[in-house]
């Protein structure tokens, strides 16, 4: 009776493994069973994404820190330097959305190969179970009970004309275990990439505020000026009805103040003055074409402009997630206008870009620039807050929203 179930056993592995099939490389709908919330084409394309956010970070940084080494005046040193580390802290952060893509990545194939490996291992269990029961008797007991030389004789048969089948199933299965370490390696690098771009990031940052602290001393002179220009904003503020007015508000005194700069001095009375030509009228403001524009930080795109949030109010703008701590930047040059905390928006920042173009950045958790600063594009600007902040980023021509997305490559 046991020998029957022996050989019953060694027969069912031999079929099962011989039935089994191996199975075809996995396509993306096989591997998307295993993931809930995003598909394999997005994790994809968000590495992708962050590799180019990555080299353009890189290369952005090499040419402000080129442009440092050349320039004779220290302050510009300091601020190019500082546009350099924002630019390494950026590209940082684009390391860390690649080297977490590409986490997902690996951990779905791995599910998949799990899965693969769990059908492939079953026959072979069952063979394996059946062959060590039968290697556990003693060959005295084979030779002496009834019937058992005939049916090893026939077993020996039954291997012979199998085992080429169970050498290419098990090749099979050899492979996938392979391809099983290799995915665990590939799963190690990458968590050591995340905490290389990590650390990175850290050490950036720190190196950025102590810049920072050190261009703060330096412009100590010019900030005994700026307190006026700052208590001016912060009157318009209170003054104005909600944050479209204050903009406009600010953008009116951005006017004057354009203008009464560009007055010339006092002219002296003419020898003739019934000679005297009349003076030219005022020129109309050139109409240029928009700024070169760069996104303030780097993130995931939530609201486009024009759609309208469950309140029922339509975007001016566009809202972007980011990482805890992400760096923002100007996304083109201008004079601050207006940098501190205004009502229910957090900390918000102002650039007038001049020519009736203006920039509101709103959600950030802290402003580094401040009214009266002239930043340029690139240049460090604030940090977002925790916990995944969301930033929105809003471009105004003479008032009117101006969709961002042609500007910055989106669409």
């Amino acid at each position: 009776m046991k020998r029957a179930f022996i050989i019953t056993g060694v027969m069912t592995g031999l079929i099962a493994l011989a039935a089994t099939r191996l199975p075809a490389a996995p396509d993306s709908a096989i591997i998307l069973s295993g993931t809930a919330g995003t598909t394999l084409a997005q994790e994809q394309q968000a590495l992708r994404a962050a590799r180019r956010q990555s080299d353009e970070a890189r290369d952005r940084s090499a040419r402000l820190e080129q442009q440092a080494s050349l320039a004779r005046d220290e302050a510009e040193q300091a601020r190019r330097r500082a546009a350099a580390l924002a630019a390494r802290i950026q590209q940082a952060e684009a390391d860390i959305e690649a080297a977490r893509a590409r986490i997902a990545i690996i951990a779905r194939m791995q599910r998949a190969q799990t899965a693969r490996l769990a059908a492939k291992q079953e026959p072979v269990v069952r063979l394996t179970a059946a062959l060590q029961m039968m290697a556990r008797r003693p060959l005295a007991l084979a030779l002496v009970q009834p019937g058992s030389i005939a049916d090893a004789v026939h077993m020996r048969a039954v291997l012979g004309q199998i085992l080429p089948v169970i050498e290419q199933r098990t090749a099979g299965l050899r492979a996938e275990l392979e391809a099983s370490r290799a995915l665990r390696a590939t799963a190690q690098q990458a968590a050591d990439a995340l905490a290389q771009a990590q650390g990175d990031r850290q050490q950036r940052q720190a190196a950025l505020a102590a810049l920072e602290a050190q261009k703060r001393v330096a412009a100590r002179d010019y900030r005994a000026n700026a307190g006026l220009e700052s208590e001016r904003a912060l009157a318009l503020s209170e003054k104005a009805r909600d944050i479209g007015d204050l903009m406009d508000r600010l953008e009116e005194a951005g006017d004057v103040r354009d203008r009464l700069a560009a007055l010339s001095g006092p002219l002296l009375r003419p020898a003739r003055p019934d000679e005297a030509a009349a003076p030219a009228p005022e020129r109309a403001r050139a109409d240029s074409g928009p700024p070169p524009y760069r996104l303030p930080v780097l993130g995931q795109l939530v609201t486009g402009m024009g759609e309208v949030n469950d309140g029922g109010v339509r975007s001016r703008g566009l809202t972007l997630v980011t990482r805890p701590g992400a760096q923002a930047i100007a996304p083109t040059a201008g004079r601050v206008a207006f940098a501190g905390p205004y009502r229910d928006y957090g900390q918000i920042l102002i650039i007038d870009h001049g020519q009736g173009w203006t920039t509101l950045i709103t959600g950030l958790h802290r402003v580094t620039a401040q009214v009266g600063d002239t930043v340029r594009q690139g240049d460090p600007v604030g940090v977002t807050g925790a916990e995944r902040p969301a930033i929105t980023v809003e471009l105004r021509r003479n008032g009117r929203p101006v969709d961002i997305v042609p500007l910055v490559g989106l669409g």
